[in-house]
């Protein structure tokens, strides 16, 4: 499927309840990024090392991992609107705690109670924006990662400009503009029927008793330690200023969003997706290691260019996570973002520790090594990968579907 199927008309004439989870969506995927430029000047500012201040990628993406066990169980039972609302009011109170942080292990602490909060959001966006979208799900699905991909490119844009000030001012500034969605969404948005099934907590896990869905959240695993390498340690190693490395990161979201809205569905409709899939983890492996022995400049490039190859990987992992199994949709991306998230705890952890043990290359080397792995399990495991293989066209989503940056 041509992500542009789907007429300029009628993914613009869309219900103010659309725009209103669009908006705070995109809000919702800068928090992720927002840190990245500013992460040197919270570890002047609190007086912290490196290892420290990479707790905050930490706390939130473990918060994050856990809580895709509990957003299908929450939403199915009091419905997609209030989840949101729910997750919203989480972001608004623990970004602005953030940023009245007085230690690092406050700040970290707040950071987890913001992973919650943003666990629950995104994990009903979708399906709220799909249930409610006029023009079909494709106009929906690509307005949804459309404000996915400007989510990512704006995070660290918004964190340099507020952070030249203060690096207390990005925390604000999420927190007031979540609070802003949270009143547009009470406000537009009318409750989703709830699902006629509840779903357990335990059904994610089931989920993964399925070889398919079980070996793309083993791959994905691997590749995730390769993409927080990237964002949570290539700021500390570029060691610039604040707009420069808000920049770099902007440039590097750009390039994410293109190629994960646009360059992926077309690619993999002409290659197939286990050989995309391969390919960019390959490639995104040597981009990682030149960039680990690379001058300044070319540290610079390759972290931009690796915004490519994660955009691609993202929207393929996506597909594979929802398309594999028998599962139902949402319970299958629980369990598959379950598993993968934990990598995105444990490389912002591990990669200044690796640092700190060996030199400033090997962390690169490591993360290298992962998405090589990640690459292996796709090759090794491509029989299980292929069930429904004839089926599977390039796509984001369904109705009954939920992506999560999720993505």
């Amino acid at each position: 499927m041509d992500p542009f199927d789907a007429g300029a008309g009628s993914l613009l004439k869309q219900p103010k309840a659309v725009w209103a989870t669009a908006g705070a969506s995109v809000v919702a995927f800068m928090g992720i990024g927002l840190v990245d430029p500013i992460l040197p000047s919270i570890a002047r500012g609190l007086d912290a090392t490196a290892g420290q201040v990479s707790l905050l990628f930490t706390s939130y993406f473990l918060i994050t991992a856990v809580a895709m066990l509990v957003t299908g169980f929450v939403s199915s039972r009091v419905g997609g609107r209030r989840t949101l609302l729910l997750g919203l009011a989480f972001v608004v109170v623990f970004a602005g705690l953030s940023g009245t942080s007085g230690s690092v292990g406050e700040l970290v602490g707040f950071r987890a109670g913001w992973g919650l909060g943003n666990a629950l959001f995104v994990s009903t966006a979708l399906a709220v924006i799909v249930g409610a979208a006029a023009g079909g799900s494709a106009a929906a699905i690509l307005l949804y990662e459309s404000a996915l991909g400007l989510g990512m490119a704006c995070g660290p844009l918004l964190g340099a400009l507020l952070g030249d000030a203060s690096w207390r001012y990005p925390f604000f500034g999420t927190a007031f503009l979540m609070a802003v969605g949270f009143l547009c969404i009470a406000v537009f948005l009318k409750e989703q029927p709830k699902p006629a099934r509840k779903t357990s907590l335990l059904d994610p896990i089931r989920a993964l008793g399925h070889g398919g869905l079980a070996s793309a959240a083993v791959s994905a695993f691997f590749y995730n330690y390769t993409f927080f390498t990237v964002l949570a340690f290539t700021p500390f190693v570029l060691d610039m200023s604040t707009y420069r490395s808000g920049a770099v990161f902007f440039a590097w979201g750009v390039l994410l969003a293109v190629f994960s809205v646009i360059v992926a569905p077309r690619l993999q409709s002409r290659f197939g997706s286990l050989k995309v899939l391969g390919g960019s983890l390959v490639l995104l492996a040597a981009d990682v290691l030149v960039l680990g022995y690379g001058s300044h400049t070319t540290a610079v490039v390759c972290t931009i260019l690796s915004g490519a190859f994660i955009g691609v990987n993202n929207t393929v992992y996506t597909e594979l996570a929802l398309g594999v199994s028998d599962a139902p949709r949402p319970v299958a991306s629980a369990g598959y973002n379950f598993v993968r998230w934990f990598a995105a705890a444990a490389a912002p952890y591990f990669a200044p520790k690796i640092e700190e043990w060996t030199d400033v290359h090997v962390p690169f080397v490591v993360a290298a090594a992962t998405a090589v792995v990640g690459a292996l399990v796709v090759v090794v495991r491509r029989k299980a990968l292929t069930h429904r293989a004839e089926e599977l066209q390039p796509r984001h989503a369904t109705e009954d579907g939920v992506t999560v940056f999720a993505n």
